[in-house]
């Protein structure tokens, strides 16, 4: 077994290359900044391989199922003697895939952004960011204390708003995070008060203990289910808000306003936010929880999976009219986000029961490599276009070579065309869908066309549809493809998105810690197939050469096609809300309260004050001689009160 020591080197590293790199990076370490980032992360990323593969393969399992680890547990915080805030790393199949997956792709990013980058004048500060998002990440994962999980997911809130606005000399990017941040704290005070429902019923903040005593018989579960709120029970309102925060992070709706203005930030920190670490943040929050949802409150676990499915279809819909790259991209990870989340609630706990939770840790495995690739991919046609939109792309085939063939590959993933990756993960989704719930199931079959669909414009419209025409003289920058520090990272993903649905997945993450063996379903995995196959065809007929199609298609479906181009105008009943309704109703009679009410009464006690004492500075100005005459006036006055009384 590998020791606690060495696996806290893991999100060590990346913090201690942000505090080099925040402290001297840009004045004395801005030329080595980025190799600093990335052979801090290179490490990181081989000790989390090799402590995989020890849990994995050598101390893990323990009489056919993996056990929970604990190492390095110290009380940071006591608050009675069974409640206490707990600093520690929890390995278990879940944390051990998360760690993988999260130092992977932020390596393949710290590469990829070698080349991107390479010119920023705040180069050094953009990689000190980088390593603070990922050691905000790994602590996130590896925490053994819902509260300490809960430090860390703000501080991924913190570094994801500097890394969204780091173009903060525009005022687009600036109010992308500024929106990301407040809109995930909204959630993220639910996931507080949830918190603090389970510690209170379940005297813990333990992962252990916490779902120990929540899933069996105890006087805790008793307790919570006892006690209720507007027919709720308090289990089911505290897994219902700590719900809520992950929704706010993994963009489900309604909380998912933020996800496409954070495309704002330079398009690595889109693959690293968007791909494997902050969007699923929520998913794996869902799944450190899941023995709760499933045992104890399955109807909590409803709630996350029609949440999903609406998300997943709703984001699909979208995509469908987008024209700027990366938010197709962002759309598509809402989409693929909500598959993610229904997964976990349609499925049960244990054996083939827990298919659900397998397939859906599959699929955030094997979409982590393929959306990774898709946004570097995104990133590398911006690099060479200048451009966004698709308008002004067509025919870079021809001058991306590696780039084409390697965004092909990550469509036909994400698509769930055998044999690659999505595939199969999809195909277990679906799987589990039908056997649980077959109105999610349908919705689901028709999300898998869209998702094709949608996926094939956006390559079809990049790499096809016309000839590219560059708006840039020869001196504009373009000496080919890209750097082979941006081709490598594509390469790399590339041969994983195609390979990654290998991997015999449930033999190794389940619910419940046992092998779950995949079984293949030819009569599940044909519908889908086909649907994306059709999905692929009406793409390249509509985009594959500039025809008269798509404009046909919008003005025929005009309504829906508007609506879905505006987003279904999500955004603009938040403004409303937020600037007709709070601002006006609540937030003007409360600054007005505030100015001449509070401040008033402040204002008129200090007025009062200041008059008071002008009247009376007079007695105490110091010349002896009025001392005395006033004390002597006093003395005959007290004399003249006793001869009064005398008489």
């Amino acid at each position: 077994m590998i020791s606690g020591s060495t696996i806290a080197l893991i999100p060590l590293l990346p913090l201690a290359s942000f505090l080099l790199l925040g402290l001297f990076g840009r004045k004395y370490l801005s030329s080595a900044a980025g190799w600093i980032g990335t052979l801090s992360l290179l490490a990181s990323s081989l000790i989390s391989l090799a402590t995989a593969y020890n849990y994995f393969f050598v101390s893990g399992k323990v009489n056919g199922a993996y056990q929970q680890i604990t190492l390095l547990k110290h009380t940071w915080l006591a608050f009675t003697p069974g409640v206490s805030i707990d600093m520690g790393l929890l390995l278990d199949p879940v944390s051990m895939m998360m760690i993988v997956i999260v130092t992977f792709v932020s390596l393949m990013v710290h590469i990829y952004s070698l080349g991107y980058m390479k010119g920023e004048e705040r180069f050094a500060t953009y990689y000190a960011f980088l390593s603070l998002f990922t050691f905000s990440m790994l602590g996130l994962v590896l925490s053994i204390n819902i509260f300490q999980i809960y430090i860390f997911w703000e501080l991924v809130g913190v570094s994801s708003f500097l890394l969204i606005g780091y173009y903060f000399d525009r005022p687009s990017a600036v109010a992308a995070s500024k929106k990301a941040f407040i809109v995930t704290r909204f959630a993220d005070l639910g996931f507080l008060i949830g918190i603090l429902i389970l510690a209170f019923g379940a005297h813990t903040l333990d992962f252990k203990i916490l779902i120990e005593r929540l899933t069996t018989s105890s006087p805790e579960l008793r307790g919570m289910i006892g006690s209720s709120f507007l027919g709720l029970s308090a289990l089911t309102w505290g897994l219902l808000l700590v719900f809520a925060g992950g929704a706010g992070k993994s963009a489900m709706f309604p909380l998912h306003i933020w996800l496409p203005d954070a495309m704002e930030g330079p398009t690595p920190v889109s693959a690293l936010i968007h791909a494997a670490t902050m969007v699923v943040a929520g998913v794996y929050l869902v799944a450190r929880l899941f023995p709760i949802f499933a045992i104890s409150c399955p109807g909590a676990l409803h709630v996350v999976a029609y949440v999903g499915v609406f998300s997943s279809l709703f984001a699909a819909v979208i995509a469908c009219t987008q024209t700027d790259i990366k938010r197709v991209l962002a759309y598509s990870t809402m989409s693929q986000i909500g598959y993610m989340m229904f997964a976990l609630g349609v499925s049960g706990y244990g054996g083939e029961h827990g298919l659900g939770f397998s397939a859906s840790m599959f699929h955030l495995f094997t979409h982590a490599m393929f959306k990774a690739l898709l946004f570097l991919g995104a990133g590398a046609v911006i690099h060479y276009t200048h451009s966004n939109e698709m308008q002004d792309m067509g025919g870079l085939r021809k001058y991306m070579p590696v780039t084409h063939l390697t965004f092909l590959v990550a469509c036909l993933a994400i698509a769930g065309v055998p044999p690659f990756s999505g595939f199969f993960s999809k195909e277990e989704i679906l799987s589990a869908a039908y056997q649980n719930n077959f109105p999610i199931y349908v919705i689901a079959l028709f999300t898998a066309g869209l998702t094709a669909f949608y996926m094939f414009r956006l390559y079809f419209n990049i790499f096809w549809n016309k000839e590219f025409h560059s708006h840039h003289d020869s001196s504009d920058g373009h000496h080919g493809e890209a750097p082979w520090t941006m081709k490598l990272p594509l390469l790399i993903l590339g041969v994983l998105a195609f390979g990654a649905g290998f991997v015999p997945f449930g033999n190794f993450v389940s619910s419940d810690g046992a092998a779950l063996p995949a079984e293949f379903h030819l009569a599940l995995a044909i519908p889908p197939v086909l649907l994306g196959l059709f999905g692929i065809a009406l793409a390249y007929t509509m985009y594959k050469t500039e025809n008269d199609l798509p404009n046909k298609t919008a003005a025929l479906f005009h309504r829906l096609y508007q609506g879905a181009y505006h987003k279904f105008y999500i955004d603009e009943v938040y403004l409303f809300i937020t600037q007709k309704i709070i601002f006006n109703l609540i937030g003007r009679p409360s600054a007005w309260v505030d100015k001449n009410i509070v401040d008033g009464a402040v204002n008129l006690s200090a007025n009062l004050t200041e008059d008071t004492s002008g009247l009376i500075r007079g007695w105490q100005s110091g010349k002896m001689q009025q001392y005395a005459l006033w004390f002597f006036a006093g003395v005959m006055g007290i004399v003249a009160v006793f001869i009064c009384m005398w008489h």
